[in-house]
């Protein structure tokens, strides 16, 4: 039977999972984060990439884990939580190694001089005479590297939406989500202030190093902090009580140390005859590249309009994800709704939701602003950036709202596919259009990025900087990308709402 500590007072362990899961992803994106912070400073000067190559590698990231995502949530259900989570951390933590070995690769590629430290394989690579080899060579390898990193990643959402609804009842989850997905600004928030200077000081393949180890200290804790809620010593009667107050919990054994019944999982051709799965689908594919835009764009932005290197826009990177801790608010909001106002779990989110939608359009303005302060474009993508995680965390939760727990992490991981799809269009899409908005010229029949000495070496074709409404160049890029980012939460959302216009869970799963 459960082991109880006492039959009095409830525990809080649930509690202490909701931690586990935060720090694992705020280590999730701390390691998602290196490569945006030290591209255009460190990585630029060895490697001579462009903003469509960054693009390119980001874009491939994107389709990688959204493939990895569907294939994760299978993953999760078929080893189960605990050991789902070990092999997703375990295994993401080696990709966020690899990073820092791409320019030996690269080195030992195009020199033949693998035994190179660091340091040596720069040397080498300089000594390279055709940039572009560099250039497709090392974009190559560090597209590999993400490629392991996003395998590994994919699982940490779907694992953690599982872990949650195992230690939860569904009243509180999208506020345990909101918590536990916090990391993931917290993990954005510590990366601008750590990240440049690791590198500045110790290079920046340390940086990959010293942040991926993160991981493997992790793995620990997990071990010996995670069960299941009815087999934990650390949970008491009256703490499972709460924790299946809504009945839908699974068969458990009886006693501790056998073995549960094997729960048979979703088919993906199942799940995707249910309108509920193509709405979350939905939801993520037009929202989850806005903030894989701001993730992994932000820093160039500064660096491109303004002229900031990653130190120093380490103040405004820290206060704009300083800004999207408002995102907590994301899991109380529905609860409110559920408890003051009478709404079922469903119809609070989605209200929720559509609040959280109007904050985005703000970037509309971010650019008009900018002219003034690059300060109110920072604040503004922090709003819109704390809009976004207080929809994820709810978005998270129609999930465990629909459907049973064992169909769980797969239909997190179809939506999760659908998501990465779309930032992989938002991410390739804006790298093409940065380098377009630049203007262009084309040199022995291939194009580069416009610069004086190449406009007065008389070549034979030149494109002049984009203007749109008063922006000129690489600014009118970012114009057009922050307006798309605007107005696809409102439009996720009304799809979502024809899709399932009310709540409708699962039952023949």
């Amino acid at each position: 039977m459960q082991q109880a500590i006492g039959k009095g007072k409830m525990t809080k362990y649930r509690w202490a999972i909701t931690s586990l899961l935060f720090f694992a992803t705020t280590i999730n994106y701390l390691d998602r984060q290196v490569l945006s912070l030290t591209w255009k400073d460190f990585i630029v000067p060895e490697f001579h990439w462009t903003d469509s190559d960054y693009g390119t590698i980001t874009g491939w990231f994107s389709i990688f884990y959204a493939v990895s995502l569907l294939l994760a949530g299978k993953f999760v259900d078929w080893m189960d939580t605990k050991k789902g989570f070990l092999w997703a951390i375990g295994v993401w933590s080696v990709g966020a190694v690899l990073h820092a070995f791409c320019g030996i690769a690269t080195s030992g590629i195009l020199t033949g001089n693998w035994l190179v430290g660091f340091e040596g394989a720069k040397e080498a690579i300089a000594t390279v005479d055709d940039v572009a080899k560099v250039m497709s060579v090392s974009v190559s390898l560090f597209i590999f590297a993400r490629f392991v990193l996003a395998v590994g990643e994919a699982g940490n959402f779907p694992a953690a939406i599982k872990a949650t609804a195992e230690y939860f009842p569904k009243k509180d989850r999208a506020y345990s989500t909101s918590i536990f997905n916090a990391g993931a600004t917290v993990g954005a928030l510590l990366a601008p202030v750590t990240i440049p200077f690791i590198a500045a000081a110790w290079g920046w393949e340390m940086s990959f190093i010293i942040i991926g180890a993160l991981g493997f200290l992790w793995m620990g804790f997990w071990i010996f902090m995670y069960k299941k809620p009815h087999l934990h010593p650390k949970v008491n009667e009256a703490e499972l009580a709460y924790i299946q107050q809504d009945g839908d919990d699974e068969p458990n054994p009886a006693a501790e140390g056998a073995a549960a019944p094997k729960v048979q999982g979703v088919s993906f051709l199942k799940a995707f005859s249910y309108k509920q799965t193509w709405a979350f689908a939905v939801g993520k594919f037009m929202t989850d590249g806005v903030w894989w835009f701001f993730l992994f764009w932000t820093p160039a932005y500064l660096s491109s309009v303004y002229g900031l290197d990653s130190t120093q826009s380490a103040p405004q990177i820290f206060v704009l994800y300083l800004i999207t801790l408002l995102s907590i608010i994301g899991g109380w909001l529905p609860t409110y709704f559920v408890d003051k106002k009478g709404m079922d779990p469903y119809a609070g989110r989605m209200r929720s939701m559509l609040i959280f939608a109007f904050f985005p359009l703000l970037a509309l303005l971010a650019q008009p602003l900018g002219q003034y302060s690059v300060w109110l474009p920072v604040i503004i993508i922090g709003i819109a950036g704390a809009a976004h995680q207080a929809w994820s965390a709810n978005i998270f939760s129609t999930v465990g709202d629909m459907f049973p727990k064992k169909a769980i992490a797969t239909i997190t991981g179809i939506g999760g596919m659908a998501g990465g799809i779309g930032a992989f269009i938002i991410n390739k899409g804006s790298g093409v259009l940065f380098d377009f908005a630049k203007g262009t010229t084309m040199v022995d029949g291939k194009e580069s990025v416009m610069t004086k000495d190449l406009l007065n070496s008389g070549a034979a074709f030149v494109r002049e900087p984009m203007s749109l409404l008063g922006f000129n160049g690489v600014e009118a890029g970012y114009f057009i990308v922050f307006c798309i980012c605007g107005v696809a939460y409102l439009i996720g959302w009304a799809i979502m709402k024809s899709l399932v216009p009310r709540y409708k869970p699962i039952t023949d799963l």
